[in-house]
């Protein structure tokens, strides 16, 4: 075997003990940050590139002002301009860390900047997915029960430097159907029938912008003001004939569930612009119900994509 033969021969083990210097690193290949030439494809504009669903700990300050640690999905994307290869994901990754320890909230527009000015970019997004615990007192017992709610904050720093923020929060709770409420009553009145009119679980998706702090219990509160007939979490037989009166006083169709939201965040000076969709997974229908309402000139989308309605589902 020749010189050449054995240095084309390469070591199957990994070296645990290999650190390489700065200079090493500064020679490495480096695709992602190489010439226009490398493109592949059309060199156009790239509106958001990056990374989704990556997970850690952040912590979250309650309206009483406790500190809670959440698992939280995060997506971090960039625009990429149309000379550039790509990004250096990691450099969004690695933003987040740099405030694992703070109170992500308050650093919103803060880890935006860091990477928007770590990537050279012009425009920026954030969003965290988190499941948010409220502690919630049953209808007529004593006991009190964590309820989970899943919350989706958004955050987006463009090219002029605005920055806005949006909440996305689902609110599930039973909703009584009138029509056939008069029907039982109808079947039971007349004809000496014993008679369950149909309720079924329901999601509402509230999704507003806002700018001062608006609490995920202030939202919470909002929709429970609006709709009364939240689902349970833990249910003694007072409660559970309470929970059949509470519905029987709240009868709604999904048309109904819409506009009392929108009666209520219409009112709230922090809330800029708001959407509502609403779903009733029926239980007499093999379909669900469903409804959209914006507030007035709103930049919220009415077009709902297959797989937002099919996203409404409750996840315990």
């Amino acid at each position: 075997m020749n010189t050449t033969d054995k240095m084309s021969i390469t070591e199957k083990t990994y070296d645990s003990n290999y650190k390489p210097t700065k200079k090493e690193i500064d020679n490495f290949p480096d695709i992602q940050n190489g010439p226009s030439s490398l493109i592949q494809g059309s060199p156009v504009l790239i509106q958001q590139v990056g990374s989704h669903n990556f997970k850690l700990p952040l912590k979250y300050e309650k309206k009483n002002g406790d500190i809670i640690e959440l698992e939280t999905k995060v997506t971090g994307t960039v625009s990429l301009e149309a000379h550039k290869k790509g990004i250096n994901m990691s450099r969004i990754i690695r933003s987040f860390y740099n405030y694992k320890d703070e109170l992500i909230t308050n650093n919103i527009k803060e880890v935006l900047m860091q990477y928007k000015q770590d990537l050279d970019t012009f425009d920026a997004t954030i969003g965290l997915h988190f499941s948010y615990p409220i502690l919630i007192p049953s209808l007529r017992s004593t006991n009190e029960g964590y309820q989970y709610y899943d919350v989706t904050i958004e955050g987006n720093l463009n090219s002029a430097g605005l920055f806005n923020k949006k909440m996305h929060f689902d609110f599930v709770y039973s909703s009584a159907c009138p029509c056939s409420y008069e029907l039982a009553e109808y079947a039971r009145k007349y004809r000496n029938k014993t008679t369950i009119s149909h309720s079924q679980r329901s999601v509402a998706r509230v999704s507003i912008e806002f700018e001062d702090i608006i609490w995920i219990e202030d939202l919470h509160k909002i929709c429970l003001n609006a709709l009364h007939t939240e689902t349970q979490v833990i249910v003694k037989r007072e409660d559970e004939m309470a929970f059949a009166e509470l519905n029987g006083s709240n009868q709604k169709f999904v048309e109904d569930a819409a506009r009392l939201l929108y009666e209520q965040l219409i009112t709230d000076n922090r809330i800029k612009d708001f959407r509502v969709i609403c779903s009733h997974q029926e239980s007499l229908h093999s379909h669900d119900a469903i409804s959209v309402i914006l507030a007035p000139k709103s930049k919220f989308s009415n077009e709902i994509s297959h797989e937002i309605w099919s996203s409404l589902i409750h996840k315990s």
